[in-house]
């Protein structure tokens, strides 16, 4: 375990629905009595605990048979829907709830940013709630005091020091609370969505200091976001979570991957026929992997294959590819003619692709309007073709994007000339 900062074995976790007690005392006496002598809880049914919660069931698993280690040093990304159990997971890490089975072995102290105001008390100010962290985490006050000014510089808070937390906007709550779990030097750093009430200012910041606590510091920091473009950015490694289990552990661009596979849906559709000449079968995305997409990503290399049957032999063909945003708002077009790649003499039934090497849109939903011309007739003319959702993707290289989610996004470079 040297090596070893976080390990998991076999960790559910089960909640009772409707009701937080059983509903009697005696009851409630008697599951805390079992399990303060390590019983089965007497309130389950009969094989309750050994299965997923059925529909109608009074129990739920929010996570079930969770096995996974952390090196010290790693940052760990955990993405997967709402509800996947990623939440759940941080606090049962972060000791805010227990587990119903299994056992959570931790090597060091650990600092956790699971929501906004969790760990501070609202009638103390900023300067008693950052001692009073400080002392949970075991440290003493001569300690504190060294650090006091470096959180406070990378909060922003020095005016308001003295003032009650409960004053204090969402924002600057959560910047002081970050800037104290992060500079009190715990040996792991856990974090939760809750970076997004930040500012796009404080979020570099904080992803920053995160690289900073795991390459300078050595500490392990595990990142929950919907965010991939941080995800891809700050982690090494990633771990998707559905419905309550570990479904994918890997590298973080394969698990990105696997996670904007999930959905049940495809983007594949199949299109009206504009005349005798053409029909279009179908549209599909694929990855650099060749794989098909359901949900783009900001960033990512992306193949557009247009599946297609003829009644003949086509010449001198020319598609474009007209992009909207969802208020209609043209955005770009990719053709074959301005590219200088002409089509001729197609066979009867094929398909056409357009590569795009980097997807320069920025989260959101979008359409594609489809035309075609053979030998300078129009053949095929489809608004609204297909439509596509992207989800932020780390464009830049920098984890960072535009605060206004919409556009698109364009390579750049930036240099300064002085005089003299």
């Amino acid at each position: 375990m040297s090596d070893i900062a976080i390990k998991l074995e076999n960790i559910s976790k089960q909640y009772r629905l409707g009701v937080v007690g059983t509903g009697t005392l005696s009851h409630d006496l008697n599951r805390w009595f079992a399990r303060i002598r390590g019983k089965e809880d007497p309130t389950l049914k009969i094989g309750q605990s050994n299965q997923l919660a059925e529909a109608g069931g009074d129990y739920v698993w929010a996570l079930k048979d969770i096995n996974l280690e952390v090196k010290k040093g790693e940052i760990l990304g955990i993405i997967g829907k709402n509800g996947a159990g990623k939440s759940t997971l941080l606090k049962l890490l972060s000791r805010v709830t227990g587990p119903t089975t299994g056992q959570i072995k931790v090597n060091g102290r650990i600092a956790s940013l699971l929501e906004v105001g969790t760990g501070f008390h609202p009638e103390l100010t900023g300067r008693e709630n950052i001692f009073l962290n400080g002392a949970i985490l075991g440290m003493r006050k001569s300690e504190i005091r060294k650090k006091l000014d470096e959180i406070v510089d990378f909060a922003g808070v020095a005016k308001y020091l003295d003032t009650p937390v409960k004053r204090y906007s969402s924002g600057m709550y959560v910047r002081l609370a970050f800037a104290v779990a992060a500079h009190l030097e715990p040996d792991i750093l856990v974090v939760d969505e809750v970076l997004a009430v930040g500012d796009a200012e404080f979020q570099k910041k904080a992803i920053g200091k995160m690289q900073d606590v795991s390459k300078d510091g050595g500490r392990t920091v595990l990142f929950v976001s919907h965010n991939m473009a941080s995800v891809q950015l700050l982690c090494s490694r990633g771990v998707y979570l559905e419905n309550g289990m570990i479904s994918y552990v890997n590298r973080t661009d394969k698990v990105i991957d696997k996670y904007l596979n999930s959905s049940s849906k495809t983007v594949e559709k199949e299109l009206s026929l504009f005349n005798r000449d053409i029909k279009i079968n179908n549209i599909t995305f694929l990855n650099k992997y060749g794989k098909k997409v359901t949900t783009l990503l900001s960033g990512q290399k992306i193949t557009i294959r247009i599946s297609y049957t003829a009644n003949t032999y086509l010449k001198k063909v020319i598609i474009r590819l007209i992009f909207f945003n969802s208020n209609r708002e043209f955005l770009f077009i990719c053709n074959n003619y301005h590219t200088n790649e002409p089509f001729d003499n197609l066979e009867n039934s094929g398909s056409l692709e357009c590569d795009i090497d980097k997807l320069p849109l920025n989260s959101g939903s979008y359409h594609i309007d489809i035309r075609i011309n053979s030998d300078s007739k129009m053949i095929f003319d489809k608004e609204q073709a297909i439509s596509f959702d992207v989800i932020s993707g780390d464009f830049y290289g920098t984890g960072k994007l535009p605060a206004i989610k919409r556009g698109v996004l364009v390579e750049h470079r930036w240099k300064i000339q002085q005089n003299g």
